[in-house]
């Protein structure tokens, strides 16, 4: 006898089954956004993504096939197996066609083993991992912000050819902050640098002080934040606390965001070297997207959140070219479309499920030299893809030939 585990998934498969391709045709395009609404993650995604996928829908005409295109969003709290839940009830019962966000890469991981099984797209614009490309690759995936290893990168060179050449990391205890330091570890020792020591800290940590003694006891000359959103921020302020920039050691925030120098503020956020995919303040149509969503959200986009708009815009424009819904046809206009929008002049959906596109480096500005709320950063470089992102031979992605 098959368990009943086993015939409720197989019968929850043939429905999914009986509603294509037809009646799918038939049923409205409908988009599921799956966000952190509630905790150390939503202000770099959360209700800005749900906002950003809305007005990329408004912006394409708000149709598809004839029929207004669907919305549905949900708090995943972080947690895989909640992830993998709403996953499965929207693909197997609530007619979803694709997933996007993901806040982080454990549940970006569990999400992408069901978008397999069900043979569904999603696309990642949160999580960061740069394994949902490389050992985890699904053709179903497109991977669109940023990833570990270009933030690493980026930020981590740059660091060490300016003297930063020994490191210690405070790392969030999960596939994310593992894969950060890993990627930064590996630019600092191709560099000629030397990683002295690790502390790992559980996802929303509210009290660094035992992490940052051991971050100070080191003598490192750089403290590698291998953490993101609430996280980053409080270990920032903590470390001001302890006084640790004071006594000569510097940080250095691998994945920050813009949001997360709003809720620091110039003051403890100024110097710090940071990379990031987009900014408001970049040219005319980062500037006018970036004002749009400042009415709408009353804070402007993070690099996620205009990252959302352009996946979002993005896929509407393959399905309508491709004149289908069908899951591998639609991927194949995704990777034939080259992506020009508010968030990227020049990007490309790789083999892999990488976006690539150019990064920024950046440095935050001191509070004299800002000239109004959210003018916050001074552009020190623009990083092209091919030097930004791991190279396709590289990343072990099983789809690559």
């Amino acid at each position: 006898m098959r368990p009943i585990a086993a015939l409720v998934s197989a019968a929850g498969l043939l429905s999914a089954a009986l509603i294509t391709p037809a009646s799918a045709q038939q049923a409205p395009l409908k988009i599921g956004v799956l966000s952190d609404f509630s905790s150390v993650y939503s202000d770099i995604g959360g209700m800005g993504n749900v906002e950003a996928t809305k007005m990329a829908i408004e912006d394409f005409g708000g149709q598809m096939f004839g029929k207004p295109i669907d919305m549905v969003s949900a708090d995943v709290l972080n947690k895989p197996d909640v992830a993998s839940t709403i996953a499965r009830k929207w693909w197997e019962t609530e007619g979803v066609d694709m997933i996007i966000d993901l806040p982080t890469s454990a549940t970006a991981l569990a999400v992408m083993e069901l978008s397999k099984q069900y043979e569904k797209i999603m696309i990642v614009t949160d999580a960061a991992s740069s394994d949902i490309t490389g050992k985890s690759c699904s053709p179903y995936t497109a991977h669109w912000t940023y990833d570990t290893y270009a933030n690493a990168h980026t930020v981590g060179s740059a660091i060490v050819k300016n003297g930063g050449d020994t490191w210690f990391f405070l790392t969030a205890d999960y596939v994310f902050g593992h894969s950060v330091e890993r990627d930064t570890g590996d630019v600092v020792k191709a560099a000629g640098g030397k990683v002295l020591g690790s502390v790992k800290h559980p996802l929303n940590t509210a009290d660094f002080s035992s992490f940052l003694l051991q971050a100070q006891a080191s003598k490192a000359k750089i403290i590698g934040l291998a953490n993101g959103g609430g996280d980053t921020i409080n270990a920032i302020k903590q470390a001001g606390e302890f006084g640790i920039v004071a006594g000569g050691q510097n940080l250095a925030a691998i994945v920050m965001f813009i949001s997360d120098v709003h809720s620091l503020g110039l003051k403890l956020a100024q110097g710090l070297i940071i990379t990031e995919a987009y900014y408001w303040d970049l040219n005319d149509k980062t500037r006018a997207f970036g004002k749009r969503f400042l009415e709408r959200v009353k804070r402007m986009p993070t690099m996620n959140q205009a990252a959302t708009y352009s996946a979002t815009l993005h896929y509407l424009k393959a399905v309508q070219a491709a004149g289908t819904r069908d899951t591998k046809t639609v991927m194949a206009k995704m990777r034939e479309l080259p992506v020009k929008d508010a968030f990227t002049d020049n990007g490309v959906l790789r083999e892999d499920g990488r976006m690539v596109h150019s990064m920024y480096l950046f440095q935050v500005k001191k509070p004299e030299e800002s000239k109004g709320p959210w003018d916050y950063y001074k552009l020190l470089a623009e990083v092209p893809a091919d030097q930004a992102f791991r190279p396709l031979k590289d990343g072990g992605c099983p789809l690559v030939k």
